[in-house]
This record gives C-alpha cells, structure tokens and sequence, in this order.
C-alpha cells in the first residue's frame, strides 16, 4: 500500500528633538509637573486579583489510540467493545475506520465527545464498564460461522480456504489447528478455485503490479497468494482483493506463516 504524504513548510530609528539654542532669561528652574501615582488602595487591589480557576481551560485527555495504531491494547479495545455491542467483528489489534466509527459510538452513548479516537477519558469509561477480556474473547476463531470443511481438505496440511463463508482454516491431519476471516477479488479479478500448493513464501512482499504491501504472502496460483491486508482490517468487506486471498488478523496468519511449509496443499472452495 503506497503512503502519501500531504503539507497540512522592522526596525527604526525617531530622531530626538533639539531644545532651542539661547540662555534662560529667569534663574528660577520651572516647576516640573507632578506625577500621578496610582493610589495604594488601587495598586493593592489590582495586584491581589488572580484568574478565576472556572476560567483557566482544561487540559485536553491523552490520546492513547487512533486511526493507524496498531497493538494488543487495540485487540483489548476492540475485544471489550464487541463485549457491549458496539464492534461486531472478530478483534483484529489494527485501528481502522470501524474501530473509529465503532469508539464514536460508545462515546456518543456516554456523553463523550465524538471523536472516534481513544483518550484516557474513554479507556477509562469503557474499562469501568466491561471485564478484562479473555484470550477466547480476544482471538475468536472468525467472525464469520465455519461451514464444513471440503473433503480435500481432511488429510495432509492444508490451508482450506472457503468462498462459503468467508473463512480460511489451516489444517493438519483433518484437524483445525487456526481459523480466520478472508476476502477475495472482484467479479473483475476474482480468486481461482481449486487444488493448489504453496510454492512461494515472503515475509515482506510488494505486489509488483499494483505496488502495495503484501505482508505474510504465501503464493498459491500465479500472482494469487494468502496474505494479510491492512484495508481489510480497516474496511470489512467494504473492499475486495485484486484476486489474492486477504486476511485481516496479522497476529494469527503470522502464526501460521510459521508453520507452512512449501509444497503444503491450497484448496479453494465454495
């Protein structure tokens, strides 16, 4: 993914006035104006006065978390938001526009300002409110309901990738050892189905066509691969791939990056 950046990069001198030339025609020295004082009374009172404490402005509440972060406390975040029906997706730890949108709107139930972002006052409130959340609540295995598992995908290791239901499990001897949310292409460049292998991996991957990010990127056909996808975890389902598989939780395709091995099966059903 390509980052752009955006911008938003006398003195003078009065000439002094000469006194007239000539001598004083009277030796009495003329009587210099008195100055005003301030009276004490006044000065005492002017110099007693203190700003109102109501007028001195209120320091405005850490930001701890926004649009771009990307952490466990995020994850947390996430995680206890979903708690309380105001995220409806599996935590995937990366601050995106539903995890904004989502902070907007608990702010706006409690009577907090609409900003999306995540200040002390907010992670405050929300911790108050909600239990520490456990490790089921913090990596679910999809937000998506599995289907069953295609009979090519029972034997061997396999990463079992469903357009059914959006998911993708990667499996060893019939067993689901992980599960995670997925997204493929377009009706205009839609991802293959079938048998496959993986025959490429790169921990750090830029498409050499649309010159963007492919983290965690597992080659399976061609230019097609299982890799992780920022605008996936920042947008849902709002977008789709140019025909790779996209995984929005880094934390867990980074576990099973680990794992695969070259040669191991690629099935992609319906």
């Amino acid at each position: 993914m390509l980052l752009g950046g955006a911008a938003a990069g006398c003195t003078g001198t009065a000439g002094a006035s000469q006194e007239p030339s000539g001598k004083q025609s009277s030796s009495v020295a003329p009587e210099k104006p008195e100055s005003k004082k301030p009276s004490p009374s006044k000065s005492k009172g002017k110099a007693s006065e203190k700003p109102s404490e109501s007028t001195k402005p209120k320091p405005k509440p850490k930001v701890l978390m926004s649009t771009g972060s990307k952490s466990k406390q995020v994850r947390e975040l996430q995680a206890r938001l979903r708690a309380i029906g105001h995220f409806d997706r599996s935590p995937t730890g990366y601050y995106g526009t539903m995890t904004a949108s989502a902070v907007s709107s608990f702010q706006g139930k409690r009577g907090l300002d609409r900003t999306g972002r995540t200040d002390t006052v907010t992670w405050a409130r929300l911790t108050a409110m909600t239990k520490q959340p456990d490790r089921d609540a913090l990596y679910p295995p999809t937000t998506n309901k599995l289907d069953k598992p295609d009979p090519r995908c029972l034997k061997g290791r396999v990463l079992c990738i469903s357009k059914t239901s959006d998911t993708l499990r990667w499996m060893v001897d019939g067993k689901v050892v992980t599960a995670m949310d997925v997204r493929f292409g377009s009706q205009y460049t839609p991802t293959r189905e079938g048998t496959f292998s993986v025959f490429q991996k790169s921990r750090h991957w830029t498409s050499t066509i649309y010159h963007t990010p492919m983290p965690y990127a597992m080659f399976f056909s061609g230019g097609q691969a299982v890799h992780y996808s920022s605008d996936f975890a920042a947008r849902g389902y709002a977008g789709a791939s140019h025909g790779c598989v996209n995984v929005r939780d880094e934390g867990k395709l980074a576990s099973v990056f680990s794992q695969v091995k070259l040669g191991d099966q690629v099935v992609v059903y319906r």
